[in-house]
């Protein structure tokens, strides 16, 4: 995401790499705020995508090909569905 604004979601790094596009969108639209259930606690959280936020996320969607029921973030292994939180950590630290 070339705007790369700072990760601040409120999410932990598994439910953040566990997203599915239609948490984050409604229609074609991104939405300005979502909710999941943590999958630690098994409560609900809600979070807020910034406006660059969701222009760079319709712009991945878009690019990426995905669909509703896609995840945000899939792997690029064809047994791993999603990418993993240590792939998410070694991206986030750089």
């Amino acid at each position: 995401m070339k705007n790369q604004a700072p990760i601040n979601s409120k999410l932990r790094g598994s439910d953040l790499v566990s997203l599915r596009v239609h948490d984050v969108t409604h229609g074609n639209h991104v939405v300005s705020r979502a909710m999941v259930v943590q999958r630690k606690t098994q409560r609900p959280v809600q979070f807020e995508l910034t406006e660059p936020t969701r222009t760079d996320v319709a712009a991945w969607i878009a690019k990426a090909g995905l669909r509703s029921e896609d995840f945000l973030f899939p792997s690029r292994l064809n047994d791993v569905p999603h990418l993993s939180t240590r792939q998410y950590a070694r991206i986030v630290e750089h």
